[in-house]
């Protein structure tokens, strides 16, 4: 009899944490195995690592009454009905998918795995790395069943999407399709059978389509914009009251942890024959480069103080993985006299100054992120604004 109904292998993270919270909130055991000391120290004494809204208030209600503890022991997989791997496939300085990482964290916790145990594979990964992972637990003599349910969540809506959204389940067998199934109805009522290698396809998919539109949006922006046409004005016309047209995005920086990396792995997948998502890391990742090239067409920047307003990859988010305000950052470091940053959310970061510090000194603030707080802002100097956040921004 085990008595942890689930195990997640990197608990205190952006994924594990919000899905460790959900099944805890519907009444599961929960033990967060994470070798990061500090975030286990944090969530232990009811704190998050990170600012998810609406997890904080789920985590102080299920801390007190041991429905989730968090740990650095891997003794706590053993405990657990089901281990849940939130170990995804990154990619490597060649932008190649390093199929090394989730076999790794396999290998790992390997000797804390036990007979009858049903193992989930959460996060994005390579096509092809369930079964190698099937393979793997069979090699290492284990009796488990496999599953691949990944993750769809937008970050910032965890607590509300992980109960809302269908839940893609792919197994080879029968036993763990079942056993899938029965834990995330926990929390979702639909759920939308694959076959794994399917699954695999179907996460990428969803991500490099969104990665795709924001580069489509990115590109028609850049092209009204160096006619001196305002992107806005023509997108509200385009989408206004036509439904065929609702879903193209606004401009801006199209960044995080997933989207580019995804559309990479997708690209690999396919023996780099992708031209659409390799154009689409064109464009979304020379947004940065095309905004200060035409800055430079406007402004002497080298006699200048350039301010960047939020560093976070997304709007009124702390996470700045891959955030392209830093490349921004860094390219302005070349053509500026000075660059000043800020951001009321993202932690860590030295350079960072109070938003009235950065307003008093700067010759040019440029937008990085859509942060709302920004909306209200206050100064005599030119804004740039490709997000249209304040909508009274320079155009470049």
């Amino acid at each position: 009899m085990t008595s942890v109904d689930v195990a997640i292998v990197g608990g205190c993270g952006h994924v594990g944490l919000p899905l460790g919270l959900a099944f805890a909130s519907r009444g599961l055991h929960v033990s967060l195995y994470d070798l990061n000391a500090g975030a286990v120290a944090l969530v232990n004494g009811g704190e998050l690592p990170f600012d998810e809204p609406g997890a904080i208030e789920v985590l102080r209600e299920v801390l007190p009454d041991g429905r989730i503890r968090a740990t650095t022991s891997a003794a706590a997989i053993r405990e657990a009905d089901t281990v849940v791997i939130v170990i995804g496939t990154p990619i490597d300085e060649h932008l190649n998918p390093d199929l090394h990482a989730v076999q790794a964290a396999i290998e790992d916790v390997a000797a804390s795995l036990s007979d009858g145990q049903l193992l989930v594979l959460r996060s994005t990964v390579y096509p092809g790395v369930t079964a190698m992972i099937e393979r793997l637990v069979q090699q290492l003599g284990l009796e488990v069943d496999v599953a691949f349910c990944p993750e769809r969540i937008a970050e910032g809506k965890a607590m509300t999407e992980l109960f809302e959204l269908p839940q893609i389940v792919a197994t080879r067998s029968e036993r763990a399709r079942e056993r899938a199934t029965k834990l995330f109805r926990n929390l979702c009522d639909e759920v939308v059978y694959l076959e794994p290698e399917e699954a695999e396809l179907a996460k990428l998919f969803t991500n490099t389509w969104r990665y795709i539109k924001f580069a489509t949006a990115n590109q028609l922006y850049m092209m009204a914009n160096d006619f001196g046409l305002d992107y806005e004005r023509i997108r509200h016309a385009v989408t206004y009251h036509y439904p065929r047209a609702a879903d193209l995005p606004g401009a801006g920086f199209a960044a995080g942890p997933c989207l580019f990396k995804d559309t990479m792995q997708l690209a690999a997948f396919n023996n780099n024959n992708f031209n659409l998502g390799q154009a689409s890391v064109s464009v979304n990742e020379g947004l940065p480069l095309y905004l200060v090239a035409r800055l430079e067409q406007r402004f002497d920047l080298s006699a200048m103080t350039v301010g960047v307003l939020g560093m976070s990859f997304k709007a009124e988010s702390d996470d700045a993985r891959s955030s392209l305000s830093y490349k921004l950052k860094r390219i302005l470091r070349f053509k500026a006299a000075r660059v000043l940053t800020t951001d009321p959310y993202v932690k860590g970061d030295a350079d960072l100054l109070p938003l009235d510090d950065v307003l008093a000194q700067a010759d040019l603030l440029v937008v990085g992120t859509p942060h709302a707080c920004y909306r209200s802002i206050e100064t005599a100097v030119p804004v740039v604004d490709v997000w249209n956040l304040l909508e009274r921004g320079v155009r470049v």
